[in-house]
């Protein structure tokens, strides 16, 4: 492996240059990720607010993740092409239509068109996925965790600022609800514009390989590799299982007799955080102890969850429960990441990075789409228990990687 170590540096920039821009990114990463915590809190109450039938409320947030999902390899081959600048700068314009759809929708209380705002804000959120990619391809070997986990970390400020705008816009606009935080999405996507103008990024950074000058292998060889498809598994229901209890909270808070203002945004703020908060030092965590011990912890995270949620309805209930959902969630996604980027050469990173993202977002939207409807129907409890299974899932392709790989 020691040649896809210094092959994976080919295009990685001087150590002052790469650490100006992995911050530069973290601050773009944060300001497109207040839009996806508005999205978080208000989505499902305003799918709730607008549509006939209650059990769809989540329906738009799935339209969401479908969207992200089908995006993921048109916005991978674009970048390829055009470079992570101009992609990145795309997917904000598109997110800026997104925002403008999703504010006339609720102006007009019409369900529908929310769905279809809903629909082109995923398509946004596609490009979004990829800054943590390009903090991995400027940063050398050593600093490559610590870049990904910093760009992450951006999320704080989306765990403050994304609840607190989304209860401002709440009733910005009486007696249009909700209308507000759709124009806070739209300005700032505008500033994430603003933001990503003076970044330089190398248009074709090598990424981390195995071997250089070697030809591009089969998409299914690559997905194939130990310690590639755990990564991939850990992902995509590490994210699904995450997106379909977060989904669902605001949902039974609701029910349990919380508002958005008492407790529903309180809760969320606090999820958000433990998304995004450990990755400040989740980079340092992976290189002392290594992905697959960081994934773990992350389903112990997740098993804390779904024992805490099952306890009781209290706030505090709600509230730890979350906190580590968000918690795991970060361990497995930004140690995954890590994981993934050891597994590909820089002619097959459009192809893998594009198919990781699109299963997890298949998977995120599936989840997304029956949240709703299974806490309509059978309650908070079952949404508990409808987790078990896929963490358990997460478990054992993590040891099943680990042995393959040790015995390899």
């Amino acid at each position: 492996m020691s040649s896809g170590s210094n092959s994976g540096d080919s295009g990685a920039l001087p150590a002052v240059s790469a650490h100006r821009t992995v911050f530069v990114l973290a601050l773009a990463q944060a300001t497109a990720m207040i839009c996806n915590s508005i999205m978080i809190v208000t989505s499902g109450l305003t799918g709730q607010m607008l549509a006939e039938q209650k059990g769809w409320a989540t329906v738009p947030l799935a339209f969401q993740f479908i969207a992200t999902m089908l995006t993921t390899f048109p916005a991978s081959f674009l970048m390829k092409r055009v470079g992570r600048r101009q992609g990145f700068m795309t997917g904000a314009l598109i997110g800026i239509v997104g925002g403008l759809i999703m504010a006339v929708a609720t102006y007009l209380a019409s369900f529908w068109l929310f769905a279809f705002g809903n629909t082109i804000f995923g398509v946004s959120a596609a490009f979004t996925l990829f800054y943590r990619f390009a903090a991995a391809e400027v940063a050398d070997e050593a600093f490559r965790p610590k870049a990904i986990s910093l760009v992450m970390a951006g999320g704080v400020v989306s765990a403050i600022l994304g609840p607190y705008l989304a209860r401002v816009g709440q009733e910005l606009f009486l007696p249009h609800l909700f209308t507000g935080g759709f124009v806070f999405i739209v300005g700032l996507s505008i500033l994430v514009v603003i933001l990503l103008l003076p970044l330089r990024l190398p248009h074709a950074a090598g990424g981390p390989s195995l071997h250089a000058g070697e030809p591009s292998r089969q998409l299914l060889e690559i997905v194939l590799q130990p310690r590639a498809l755990s990564a991939i598994v850990a992902a995509m229901l590490g994210y699904g299982v995450m997106s379909f209890v977060m989904t669902a909270t605001p949902l039974a808070m609701t029910f349990c007799g919380f508002e958005l203002k008492t407790g529903i945004s309180f809760v969320i703020q606090g999820h958000v955080l433990a998304m995004f908060a450990p990755s400040f030092v989740t980079g340092h965590i992976i290189k002392k102890f290594g992905e697959y011990r960081v994934m773990a912890a992350g389903v112990v995270c997740y098993v804390g969850c779904l024992a805490i949620g099952m306890a009781g309805i209290d706030i505090h209930h709600f509230w730890l429960a979350l906190v580590l959902l968000g918690l795991g969630w970060n361990f497995l996604y930004v140690a995954g990441t890590s994981q993934l980027t050891k597994c590909y050469r820089p002619s097959e990173r459009a192809k893998i990075q594009a198919f990781n993202d699109c299963m997890v977002f298949s998977c995120v939207a599936l989840c997304s789409f029956i949240a709703g409807m299974v806490e309509q129907a059978f309650g908070w409890d079952w949404v508990l228990r409808g987790a078990i299974v896929p963490v358990a899932l997460i478990a054992v392709a993590l040891f099943v990687g680990w042995r393959r790989e040790r015995v390899a």
